[in-house]
């Protein structure tokens, strides 16, 4: 028996690896700019990094993360082709959060076994959301893992490295007393707080083949809707000289829910109270919730509830940024204010996420 024959009786097949690599890499060579070097299939990912030799003081942002418990979703419903864009939100959306623009991204993919148009797909979500916020998808791993994931099973991560000069580095020290807080829109909910979906939905005898017209057609369809990427929107609005400097801090809603995340990006001592009659959160949180029985309310600490992400920006511009957002295609809106005044803090979201600093609450009601 050959090395080969024997791997394949172990449950991995390095035929159906290459072949799935054949079929992704027409995708993933679309986001090769001049920087990239090599081609797909190298044992390390190139990016020519020279441009920085033009920055006063670079500095390189990274960010890594994961798609949750949404791929069973995804799995479910045999649907593949949206899981990547997710991926990239989550990866290449946290690096914009500190000014950076991104450059490169490499991806990992474990499965049971590689059916090499599933890992194609898969691939090609990731390589078209790469494209969208200028990045190249320079290099990724898939791993078949028999035994230790089911034939359908898999999971998906990645990581992403950015650049941005010092001097113009996003965060909670710019944040200012008047600065106003732009919400701008979700598709939905992302790729957070999944595990609550699934055990709502068991909970209700709900399947994901199932129709709900509330939503608009099969369940998980609704409940696979693409996460929106605000990275291309952002670089273009940070670059341009008409707003230099009017965005001081950005805050990407993801795992913690709404408060939490917009307190990491505020400096100790300030308070927001974000204004829920701002913003009508989308059927599917008022769906789900509704199955639940429970309140909007409840799960703002777990859903972005229609807010993807935040803008703390100088209270002159932010008619002008909403603006740009709109014409982006962002729905966008004034959800709240910096203070610094003094204000009893104590019904407040604050120290969340191991960071020390401001404090958010939300108040009112939900609109219509």
């Amino acid at each position: 028996m050959s090395a080969n024959s024997s791997y394949a009786a172990a449950g991995v097949d390095t035929a159906a690896g290459d072949l799935a690599v054949e079929l992704m890499k027409e995708a993933v060579a679309k986001t090769h700019g001049p920087n990239v070097l090599g081609g797909v299939g190298g044992f390390a990912g190139l990016y020519d990094v020279s441009f920085l030799t033009k920055f006063k003081r670079p500095l390189l942002a990274t960010s890594t993360d994961g798609v949750g418990t949404k791929v069973a979703i995804a799995q479910a419903i045999d649907k593949h082709d949206t899981i990547g864009q997710d991926l990239v939100g989550m990866v290449v959306d946290d690096i914009i959060v500190v000014g950076a623009t991104p450059l490169f991204m490499t991806d990992y993919i474990a499965c049971g076994k590689v059916v090499p148009e599933r890992i194609a797909a898969i691939v090609g979500g990731i390589a078209k959301a790469c494209a969208e916020t200028g990045t190249a998808l320079v290099g990724g791993e898939t791993a078949e893992h028999p035994g230790l994931l089911g034939p359908d099973d898999y999971d998906v991560a990645g990581a992403a490295v950015g650049a941005v000069e010092a001097d113009a580095l996003l965060g909670a020290d710019r944040v200012q007393h008047g600065d106003v807080v732009v919400a701008l829109s979700s598709s939905g909910l992302h790729s957070n707080g999944f595990s609550l979906v699934r055990h709502i939905l068991s909970e209700g005898g709900i399947g994901y083949t199932d129709s709900l017209p509330e939503l608009g057609g099969l369940v998980g369809e609704a409940l696979l809707e693409p996460t929106r990427l605000y990275t291309g929107p952002l670089v273009r609005l940070l670059g341009d000289p008409d707003l230099s400097g009017a965005v001081h801090s950005l805050s990407h809603v993801t795992g913690g829910g709404i408060a939490a995340n917009l307190a990491r990006v505020l400096p100790v001592g300030s308070w927001v109270e974000l204004e829920r009659s701002s913003w009508s959160p989308s059927p599917v949180f008022r769906v789900l919730s509704d199955i639940a029985g429970s309140s909007l309310e409840s799960s703002e600490g777990t859903w972005n509830l229609g807010i993807g992400m935040f803008a703390v920006v100088a209270a002159d511009a932010a008619s002008d940024v909403i603006a740009r957002m709109q014409a982006e295609g962002i729905p966008s809106w004034v959800a709240g204010r910096v203070s610094t005044a003094a204000n009893d803090l104590s019904a407040f979201v604050q120290g969340e996420k191991g960071v020390n600093g401001g404090a958010v609450r939300l108040v009112g009601s939900y609109a219509a």
